[in-house]
């Protein structure tokens, strides 16, 4: 059984469908690249498969448990992390804090440790900084945890988003368009970024991406979405030659 299952999943919206029948399979260290044109649905499928919607029909299965209808909280504790399409910084809170947001969930004491900072919050607290100081190491960020990430290059808050999710310790990551925004030096340092947390952690990526080159590039499969139906899917060499993928980016011919 595959780590994430996506099987015939539907969303309309009125009279518009914006998932057709998108179904997925993802094995441990995968990355599943999902491109087409604005409309084709993309960020749809991420919002189902979150929780932000619930599917009309079909079925999300996580490491072997159906998550389809649970809310988004319980499917975040599953093992489902996602980063946004628009940045979703804290202002105000220092990198470290913005990153610590993600450790509630997965601390562990009382409601009296809420209120009061008994020996297990405060052992906590400590374990999420660890953590936290961890994941910010990963993405290449530890160093400025006390600076405001609003003070920070788009490059560095679309890292700090990533280190966020990480905090979720997921089995799945799901990342909607992280290279939006940025320069081309910082697609080639998010490229292998996303390379090197695949490999370390192991879990599955789904990337939602308008950067071609960067999805060619590391994805060992590629769903192709547009108005909803998924036209193609294959390696990179096998749906740059499709014949629907070129009509839906660049037009029939005539």
């Amino acid at each position: 059984m595959a780590l994430l299952e996506i099987n015939h999943i539907k969303k309309n919206f009125g009279g518009i469908k914006a998932i057709a029948d998108f179904s997925l399979k993802a094995e441990k260290g995968e990355i599943h690249g999902i491109i087409g044109p604005n409309g084709a649905g993309k960020t749809t499928i991420f919002n189902t498969i979150s929780g932000v919607y619930q599917a009309d029909s079909g079925t999300v299965i996580l490491d072997g448990e159906d998550i389809t209808r649970l809310p988004q909280y319980k499917i975040t504790r599953k093992g489902i992390g996602r980063t946004f399409q628009n940045i979703r910084i804290f202002k105000g809170l220092t990198i470290e804090e913005n990153v610590l947001c993600a450790f509630d969930p997965k601390s562990n004491y009382s409601v009296l440790g809420g209120l009061f900072p008994t020996p297990n919050r405060m052992k906590e607290e400590k374990r999420g900084r660890r953590l936290a100081e961890e994941y910010l190491d990963v993405v290449g960020m530890a160093d400025k945890k006390d600076e405001r990430p609003e003070n920070l290059s788009y490059g560095n808050q679309r890292k700090i988003e990533i280190a966020r999710a990480l905090m979720c310790q997921p089995k799945v990551l799901l990342l909607d368009e992280p290279a939006a925004g940025l320069t081309p030096t910082e697609v080639g340092e998010l490229t292998e970024l996303i390379r090197r947390i695949s490999k370390e952690f192991g879990f599955a990526i789904l990337l939602i991406e308008h950067r071609l080159d960067l999805v060619m590039s590391i994805s060992d499969l590629i769903h192709v979405q547009n108005f909803g139906e998924t036209i193609a899917v294959g390696s990179a060499d096998e749906v740059q030659h499709d014949k629907a993928v070129i009509e839906a980016y660049l037009g029939a011919e005539k």
